[in-house]
C-alpha cells in the first residue's frame, strides 16, 4: 500500500505541478530535449500545419507539455533528424503521418525532407535498446512494430465513450471510470499480445449509418490508448490527437503527459499484459 500511495502521488504530481523538481536527482545526467517529428505525406493533419514560420498548434501544445515537466522540445518536419546523433534526445514523439516505405518518398504534404532508411533503422534500434518512443493519433505508423498494433482507417468525426481500463497508470488516475469524447476515431487491428490497455475504445453508441463507419465501428470493444515494452525501450501510444479542442483539453494533456513521464521512467506503473482481460475479442476483428 506505501508504494501506491508513493506512485498515486508521483502521478498527481505530473497533472498539478512541475514535475522536473520531484526528478532532478535521477534526471541530472540524462538529456533534457523531446524530439517531436511530424513529417506528413499521407495527410497533413490541421493539428500541425504550420503558417508560414509559425509553429503548428501541436508544436506549441506540445512544446508547453514538456515545459511543465521540465524538458524541451525540439520540433521537426525534417526526416534528416535521425541520420544524426539520436542520444541528444531523450524520447521521441511521433506525430507523422505516413509508413516507414511513405515517409522515406521526396514528396510530402509539408515540403519536408525525408526520411531515410539508414535513419529510420537508427530510430527503431534505438528504440529496442532502450530509447523511449511516444506515438499520437498517426504516428503509429512510424514504427509499426514498436507500437505493437495497425490501423484500419476512420469514419466520421463523432462522440466516444472511452472506458479507462488501467486507472492507476499515470495520467489516467482523475479520468474517472470512462468519458466521453468528440473525435475521429482510428479503428485499430493486430494488436500485439503484450499490450497494456490503459484506455479502452467501446463503439457500441457510435452511429454507424454511414458505410465508413459500420466498417470502422462496427465491432467489440479495442484498445485505443497503451503502454509496452519493445526490446528495452518503453512505447507508448494513444488514438487521441487528431483535432484541435482535444489538443486543448485537459485529458489529452493528462494522458500525454502520464504515458510521457512512464515512457522516461520518471513514473513507474505496473504494465503487465491486459489485452485479454479488458478487450478480450479485439483481435476478431480482422477486416481488411
Amino acid at each position: 500500500m506505501k508504494r501506491r500511495r508513493v506512485l498515486q502521488s508521483l502521478g498527481a504530481a505530473v497533472l498539478g505541478g512541475p514535475l522536473a523538481a520531484r526528478c532532478a536527482a535521477a534526471d541530472a545526467k540524462r538529456p533534457r530535449k523531446l524530439l517531436f517529428f511530424s513529417r506528413s505525406v499521407l495527410f497533413e493533419h490541421s493539428v500541425v500545419r504550420r503558417e508560414g514560420q509559425s509553429p503548428s498548434l501541436a508544436e506549441k501544445r506540445f512544446s508547453e507539455m514538456a515545459g511543465r515537466v521540465g524538458l524541451d522540445a525540439e520540433c521537426t518536419k525534417d526526416g534528416t533528424v535521425f541520420d544524426g546523433d539520436l542520444d541528444q534526445y531523450a524520447a521521441v514523439v511521433s506525430y507523422t503521418c505516413g509508413r516507414p516505405a511513405d515517409l522515406m518518398k521526396p514528396a510530402a504534404k509539408d515540403g519536408s525532407p525525408p526520411l531515410s532508411e539508414r535513419g529510420w533503422k537508427k530510430l527503431d534500434a534505438a528504440v529496442r535498446e532502450g530509447k523511449p518512443f511516444v506515438a499520437i493519433h498517426p504516428g503509429i505508423w512510424l514504427l509499426p512494430e514498436a507500437a505493437g498494433a495497425d490501423c484500419l482507417g476512420h469514419g466520421t468525426q463523432q462522440v466516444a465513450r472511452i472506458r479507462v481500463a488501467s486507472p492507476r497508470f499515470p495520467g489516467a488516475e482523475k479520468l474517472g471510470e470512462s468519458f466521453s469524447m468528440l473525435e475521429e476515431w482510428f479503428s485499430l487491428i493486430r494488436f500485439a499480445k503484450d499490450l497494456h490497455v490503459i484506455l479502452v475504445q467501446d463503439c457500441a453508441g457510435m452511429n454507424k449509418d454511414k458505410p465508413a463507419d459500420r466498417r470502422c465501428y462496427d465491432r467489440p470493444p479495442f484498445p485505443c490508448t497503451w503502454a509496452r515494452m519493445h526490446g528495452k525501450g518503453r512505447v507508448f501510444y494513444t488514438s487521441l490527437g487528431h483535432r484541435e479542442d482535444v489538443w486543448s483539453s485537459k485529458i489529452f494533456e493528462q494522458i500525454v503527459l502520464g504515458g510521457l513521464s512512464w515512457a522516461l521512467g520518471r513514473l513507474e506503473a505496473d504494465v503487465t499484459p491486459n489485452l485479454d482481460q479488458v478487450a478480450p475479442q479485439a483481435n476478431e476483428f480482422m477486416k481488411p
